[in-house]
């Protein structure tokens, strides 16, 4: 037999293999010093969305969506004051001179690209906002005040009641140290944040060097993780040589992920940071089951090596196809179209693959290097108790109880199915999801929401328009954008619009004696182009060089889904009946449009990384037992706690994203582990033993129940512990995680034996 032959060949050339292993060992512990931990702004985007591409295509031209925003408020009174726009004026330029910062993209009081527009007797009047002999004087400082109220800017970029002032940046469109960045920007918030004065801090590489800064607690949740899940163990095997082996064999393979990502080039994120604490929790489980199955053999053979042999026998295919579900469940996760997901499952998948080798060679090689006189004989008797436990609980095979729970199942099936209704794709708050909201980033973005007329972050809509020498200044197409633009806005969603046609109708209005019924499109180009003529002092904010690309831009009062969802499908509405062939409108730029171009991206995968997960761990079911009574047995619990995982969700109010989409994935890949573990072996007894169904049931939890339940606690303990984490994504995943762990193995020993028994399963032929 194959199985046999592989024992023999390992444990027969054990000392070669364990000194290969060694020095693999050492070798990665040297190369993880080179692990990159900073993640890039490209790699969140889903880079063949439709917005993404118009992103590429335009960002050059229009800034980029990863920006960085500030705003002071000084301790007393406005910023209408010569200290306070002394400060304004330093920090300005300290942000100007921050490495990364695109310079050209820097929007302030003191930049030349603020300016104010008016009408007087001889026509127009205009200027920078804040002039370039400013001096301080009080007369200066009320024309700035009048110049303010004058120009565009009176609610944005500073507050109506003058309390703030904002500092606008895009930052460069290359390789970036986000971290040093985010540091950067903490060290211009201390220099200016004294005496009272408020600095508050937004921007993607602000809120990424945040999460790095708070997963820095990770390490030790995965330290406290490791000293409670020693102890789980011990108190388990009853055994330090054992306890010790267990960790071991969980611990290496973590050593060889992080030992080998920085020589395929992939680095820790915020998101991947929890997967070398995930495979660790896994790699216990399974070495567990290896040292249970272990150590029934040595109370016969009393031989560690003979043991270990029929151990490894017993459980390397199970064991395998249960890796391998576990590999499958992180793999599907890549049908996610973002880069960062892709390289999480990657790498989740390349730590499960290297846990099969640690689990199903190494660990074995170790316990067959165990003292066969050995003492364990508590760890053995310590499951008698249960042993009852396990007899007793045939009794679900009653028709009374076995009704009950199919009923029970079947209901609680029904009301999440129904609740799950209102799961959301996205954020369902402000700020950013991954953060606590008592943050100070959180606290921060609430600051900025609640002071400025719009928020920051607004959803850029492209306007292409074919022909040559400025196509921009046909009226009908003017005339179309303008309709466009009053379309959008009657969105309840919405709360300001801003582009080219916009300006063009109160230039002309300006030109007309400011008489309002005058805020309407010219009928001749020549007209239109007075506004143009004007945009042009605002270098790219309304248009192109050529003025064949027009960026609108579209205020909303929060990113939350429902908001995006309700605008974007007002834009294709009227893409749908847009009759003017000249122009075409492509979504979308700003952050809202990145935060859009996700939401559509996971909203598609979400059902394709579901399916294709069910099929392929059934499909391994399938090939494992060659029945499909079975596979459903298995697979029929763990659609069921995916559908309360959902509903959990919803009670949670917490969104569909990219943080949470794998916990589904996650959750049943580890989950199938307790049906394939138990089941592995009621199948042997019915099928080949001729045991019933009940008596299979009892024997089979007897050698992997105690195993099954402390596999589970484990997983469950390690995952709990990130609720204790300064990051909220990790408190949510840790508890989504934690019920799908549970409840997995309640479906396993519960519903799953019921399920076979209603199904029917096959017995020896007398």
């Amino acid at each position: 037999m194959f199985v046999s032959a592989l024992a023999q060949f390992i444990l027969k050339n054990r000392l070669i293999l364990f000194l290969v292993f060694f020095a693999f060992t050492v070798f990665c512990g040297f190369s993880l010093k080179n692990i990159n931990t900073n993640p890039g702004f490209e790699k969140t985007l889903p880079i063949e969305h439709p917005y993404i591409k118009t992103f590429f295509d335009y960002r050059e031209i229009f800034g980029n969506a990863n920006r960085v925003i500030i705003s002071y408020k000084p301790a007393v009174g406005t910023i209408y004051n010569a200290e306070s726009l002394d400060v304004l004026k330093n920090l300005t330029e300290d942000l100007f001179y921050l490495k990364g910062i695109e310079r050209s993209s820097l929007t302030s009081l003191f930049t030349p690209n603020v300016r104010y527009m008016e009408i007087v007797e001889d026509g127009f009047k205009g200027g920078n906002v804040i002039s370039a002999n400013f001096s301080g004087t009080d007369n200066e400082i009320e024309i700035i005040r009048k110049n303010v109220i004058k120009s565009i800017w009176n609610g944005r970029l500073i507050t109506k009641d003058g309390t703030q002032a904002l500092v606008l940046a895009s930052l460069q469109n290359k390789d970036l140290d986000v971290k040093n960045i985010s540091d950067g920007l903490e060290k211009i918030r201390t220099k200016y944040e004294k005496n009272g004065d408020k600095v508050y801090i937004l921007g993607f590489t602000k809120a990424v060097g945040d999460i790095i800064g708070a997963a820095k607690s990770v390490l030790m949740y995965f330290g406290l993780a490791f000293f409670l899940i020693m102890l789980f163990t011990f108190f388990y095997v009853r055994s330090g040589i054992i306890t010790t082996y267990v960790l071991l064999s969980a611990v290496v393979p973590v050593i060889w992920l992080l030992g080998i990502m920085p020589i395929v080039e992939l680095g820790l994120d915020p998101l991947s940071i929890l997967v070398p604490f995930l495979i660790f929790a896994i790699a216990v489980s399974h070495a567990v089951q290896m040292t249970n199955a272990w150590k029934l053999e040595m109370a016969y053979a009393n031989d560690s090596t003979l043991s270990a042999a029929k151990s490894f026998e017993k459980l390397f295919v199970p064991g395998s196809i249960a890796l391998i579900a576990n590999a499958i469940g992180f793999m599907v996760i890549a049908f996610v179209d973002i880069t960062v997901v892709r390289e999480m499952a990657f790498v989740a998948t390349l730590g499960v693959s290297l846990m099969i080798i640690s689990n199903k060679i190494l660990l074995p090689i170790l316990l067959s290097y165990c003292p066969s006189n050995i003492k364990f004989s508590q760890s053995l008797n310590a499951s008698a108790p249960l042993e009852a436990i396990w007899i007793k609980l045939a009794i679900i095979f009653q028709k009374p109880y076995l009704v009950f729970i199919l009923l029970l199942a079947g209901s609680l099936f029904i009301t999440g199915f129904f609740v799950t209704k209102d799961l959301q794709i996205g954020e369902l708050r402000h700020g950013v999801s991954e953060l606590k909201p008592e943050s100070r980033y959180n606290l921060d973005t609430e600051e900025i929401v609640t002071s400025y007329d719009f928020n920051i972050d607004n959803f850029r809509v492209i306007a292409e328009i074919k022909g040559e020498d400025s196509p921009c200044l046909s009226p009908d197409v003017m005339k179309t954008l303008s309709e466009f633009e009053f379309f959008v806005y009657q969105n309840p969603n919405v709360l300001a619009v801003e582009g080219l046609a916009g300006l063009v109708k109160k230039i002309n209005q300006a030109y007309s004696e400011n008489f309002f019924k005058w805020r309407t499109v010219p009928s001749s180009s020549l007209q239109i182009a007075q506004g143009v003529g004007y945009a042009t002092k605002r270098g790219n904010a309304y248009m192109n060089t050529e003025c064949s690309a027009l960026p609108i831009s579209i205020f909303l009062k929060d990113r939350k889904a429902t908001t995006i969802d309700s605008l974007v499908k007002d834009i294709n509405q009227f893409s749908s009946t847009l009759k003017n062939d000249q122009v075409k409108l492509r979504m979308a730029l700003g952050m809202v449009g990145v935060s859009a171009s996700r939401n559509d991206v996971i909203k598609k995968s979400e059902p394709l990384v579901n399916t294709a997960l069910f099929f392929s761990v059934g499909f391994l079911c399938l090939v494992l037992f060659r029945s499909i009574k079975v596979t459903l047995a298995i697979i029929l619990p763990l659609i069921l706690v995916t559908v309360w995982c959902n509903a959990l969700m919803v009670f949670l109010n917490i969104g569909v994203k990219m943080n949470t989409l794998p916990v589904i994935a996650l959750g049943v890949a580890v989950g199938v582990d307790y049906g394939i573990y138990l089941f592995e072996r009621m199948y042997h007894y019915v099928k080949y033993d001729g045991l019933s169904i009940e008596k299979s049931y009892s024997e089979s939890l007897r050698q992997r129940g105690s195993a099954s339940i402390f596999t589970a606690l484990v997983t469950s303990v390690a995952v709990f512990c990130w609720y204790f984490s300064d990051l909220k994504f990790q408190q949510d995943m840790g508890l989504l995680l934690g019920f799908m762990f549970i409840f997995n193995l309640v479906g396993a020993i519960f519903l799953a034996p019921v399920l076979l028994k209603f199904f029917g399963m096959p017995v020896k032929k007398k």
